[in-house]
């Protein structure tokens, strides 16, 4: 319950971090994307109970579905915050920003739930074709740098009941040992550093102060909104995100086939095709009613059936967390669960996907899995000069980008230009790895290949701001979607790299040294 809470809050904290009403993301964002949770988790009750039927074990623990972390940060800090900037730089009103921002929210959604509900019937195809290096390697990625580390500074920021949080919640969820009377560690948290953070509000000079109850609207009604289709028509904003919201809707697939195997080995034998079915679903329907944000399993099965976890606990958090969103009372949640009480959650939850990524990797491919961090310390390490930059002070004395020293710009560039689609790039990069550890040379020059298409035309490494697609080459009168002369160099040049590396590894392919052995393969497994 606290999972999904915690990962709406987020949702709307990071939201407002862009200037994003937070209005407008409560009342039409936030009921679709619990919805999704409400629909998800009944059908994983329900499945739960025709399990227990079919093999007459009344101890079956039901699969536990929630808001995908990763996508929550990926989604708003990659897709809807710039998407909302880049509104307002068009000169659109804050109110106009935010419903182009939400239909493309909306889009980004749908097309993943319909991607799951696609893949479902192949999904041991998907996990074959592609290594857990590369789809867990970019999800290591998103779970260290931006998971773990971003809401340290929320957490930081009010030290003294941010620490006594964080310090409950990795002793009770990490270290494994358990509170006074077995109380939930996170539970435990909010309790004990939430009283100290009131407490503190009460003591003058603090720092610390009581928030101001916001004027709740009972009973949504905006984010019916969706049902006029209106955001059908944004499709052609969207397309440019989609690269960003496809990588997340696949690692979700692998997260459940995952899933599924930990349940089995408790003896919860769920048919996987269901599973990320039933994920699918809950993802289209929270998208078509408004939803941003998507659905997945989550990691722990075992440990919820070891808690005396059945099925009712996916019943509750289903009420609970949908009915925070339709009922209206979510704003209430919002203004009044201090962030910094409740944020250790994600330090945890960025630990532990991290660690779950190099258990369910093979060893030898570790190192893939730590190359694929790299391009997302590169978006960590643009973020805040990102920011300053940014700034309107610094507009109005004419600082930017083109007014800093030549080496410095040209590092911002790299690194802007190395952020840029980094899911996709750490995807690739840890993939390339992965495949010539294990003597393939010849794929592993293909999945180069690939990174060079997709740079061609802004996927991953585009220059542009907003991350925005491009065709390399074409008349003035095609307007900005057509590189400029410095821009084309520098993708051209990484589109070179990317072309004649991968004609390097297939043409070394062809030395007999470099062919595998099972005395190589088994000396890093």
């Amino acid at each position: 319950m606290l999972d999904n809470i915690v990962g709406l809050l987020l949702m709307v904290a990071l939201l407002s971090g862009f200037g994003f009403p937070t209005e407008f993301a409560v009342s039409r964002m936030v009921p679709g994307t619990a919805l999704g949770v409400l629909v998800g988790d009944l059908a994983f009750f329900v499945l739960a109970f025709r399990l227990a039927k079919q093999t007459g074990n009344r101890h079956v623990t039901a699969m536990p579905l929630g808001l995908d972390t990763p996508s929550t940060y990926g989604i708003v800090l990659f897709v809807l915050g710039p998407s909302y900037l880049q509104g307002i730089a068009s000169g659109l009103d804050p109110t106009a920003a935010a419903y182009r921002t939400w239909y493309i929210g909306i889009w980004c959604i749908v097309l993943s739930g319909l991607l799951k509900i696609a893949l479902a019937p192949i999904t041991q195809w998907v996990q074959r074709v592609v290594p857990r290096a590369g789809l867990l390697g970019s999800l290591a990625a998103i779970a260290l740098v931006l998971i773990g580390f971003l809401p340290l500074t929320e957490i930081l920021g009010h030290p003294l009941p941010g620490f006594l949080a964080l310090v409950i919640v990795l002793t009770t969820l990490v270290a494994k040992i358990p509170l006074p009377g077995r109380t939930p560690g996170t539970l435990g948290a909010l309790l004990i550093a939430g009283t100290v953070y009131y407490l503190l509000c009460f003591v003058d000079g603090s720092g610390y102060s009581f928030p101001q109850s916001p004027a709740s609207a009972w009973f949504p009604s905006e984010w019916l909104e969706s049902y006029t289709f209106a955001w059908v028509a944004a499709l052609p904003d969207a397309v440019a995100y989609l690269p960003i919201a496809f990588p997340f809707a696949i690692a979700t697939i692998v997260g459940g086939i995952d899933c599924t195997e930990s349940a089995a080995s408790v003896g919860d034998e769920y048919d996987t095709r269901t599973v990320i079915g039933i994920e699918g679903v809950a993802t289209l329907l929270a998208g078509l009613s408004g939803g941003v944000i998507q659905t997945t399993p989550y990691i722990g099965h075992p440990a919820y059936k070891a808690m005396g976890g059945r099925a009712a606990y996916t019943l509750a958090t289903a009420l609970l967390v949908g009915s925070a969103g339709l009922v209206g009372y979510f704003g209430l949640l919002n203004a009044w669960i201090p962030k910094p009480v409740v944020f250790p959650i994600l330090v945890f939850i960025g630990l532990e996907i991290t660690a779950q990524s190099f258990l369910a990797t093979p060893r030898r491919h570790y190192a893939a899995v730590a190359l694929a961090c790299l391009p997302a310390l590169a978006f960590l390490a643009m973020s805040i000069p990102g920011r300053i930059l940014s700034d309107a002070a610094l507009g109005t004395a004419n600082v930017s980008v083109a007014s800093l020293d030549s080496s410095l710009q040209h590092d911002m560039t790299t690194l802007g230009m190395l952020s840029s689609g980094f899911i996709l790039t750490s995807l690739l990069w840890a993939w390339c790895l992965a495949a010539a550890i294990d003597r393939r040379l010849k794929l592993a020059g293909v999945v180069l290949l690939v990174a060079a298409g997709l740079t061609a035309f802004g996927v991953i490494h585009s220059p542009l701001a907003g991350n925005r697609l491009f065709v390399p080459f074409g008349p003035e009168s095609w307007g900005d979607i057509v590189l400029g002369a410095e821009d084309q160099k520098r993708v051209l040049e990484f589109f070179a790299g990317y072309v004649v590396s991968a004609l390097l590894l297939i043409a070394w392919s062809y030395y007999p040294a470099a062919g595998a052995s099972e005395i190589d393969v088994a000396e890093y497994s």
